[in-house]
């Protein structure tokens, strides 16, 4: 099995050094790790509509960058801070993936950094 792992090295909210890839991919799978609303190191403003759409699109940044789409992407996970932010972060999350829906969980969690929600996500295309 083949190992490649993306975005290693990488800095993330307050410039500080990322302990893990971006990605991962083996054997046709891609372990892509959670995304927040990051734009030049640090979150954006506008909030729960502007960091959902910036999260799921620097995600979608990362499988193009591995040669996938979201096609290919089996499972997402979601992190909200607040679950009243449920309903608009699905209104922005169908609009990417309205056509090829992935199995997804979604749970209501403090976050580790100054943001609304963080998503991840599993994808897969045969070699």
């Amino acid at each position: 099995m083949t190992i490649k792992r993306y975005g290693t090295g990488e800095t993330g909210a307050g410039k500080q050094a990322l302990p893990f890839a971006r990605a991962v991919e083996a054997d046709g799978w891609l372990y892509v790790s959670g995304q927040v609303a990051i734009e030049a190191g640090e979150i954006i403003d506008g909030g729960i509509i502007a960091e959902s759409r910036k999260a799921i699109e620097n995600m979608i940044a990362i499988l193009h960058e591995a040669g996938y789409g979201v096609e290919d992407v089996v499972r997402v996970g979601v992190w909200l801070d607040d679950p009243r932010d449920f309903w608009s972060f699905n209104g922005i999350y169908a609009q990417y993936f309205g056509e090829n829906p992935p199995a997804r969980a979604c749970v209501q969690s403090r976050m580790m950094v100054d943001c609304k929600v963080e998503v991840d996500c599993v994808a897969y295309k045969a070699k």
